[in-house]
């Protein structure tokens, strides 16, 4: 799935989580939602903490630069 079409599934709320906290760890709410939607899978870093891969990042970043 490409990643405009998971992103345009999630609510507004997500989408700008994600934009504002871009590289953060994501929280499992908004992990599930963009399971959901059919999304990448998210990577755990440490026992608890999940994050989208680099090329996710950068996609989101470049999203963020269209805003």
């Amino acid at each position: 799935m490409t990643h405009e079409r998971w992103w345009s599934q999630l609510t507004s709320e997500s989408r700008t989580w994600l934009i504002d906290n871009n590289g953060d760890a994501v929280p499992e709410s908004i992990a599930a939602e963009v399971s959901a939607a059919g999304g990448p899978a998210l990577t755990s870093q440490g026992s608890t903490d999940a994050h989208f891969e680099d090329d996710v990042r950068d996609w989101i970043e470049e999203i963020a630069n269209r805003e």
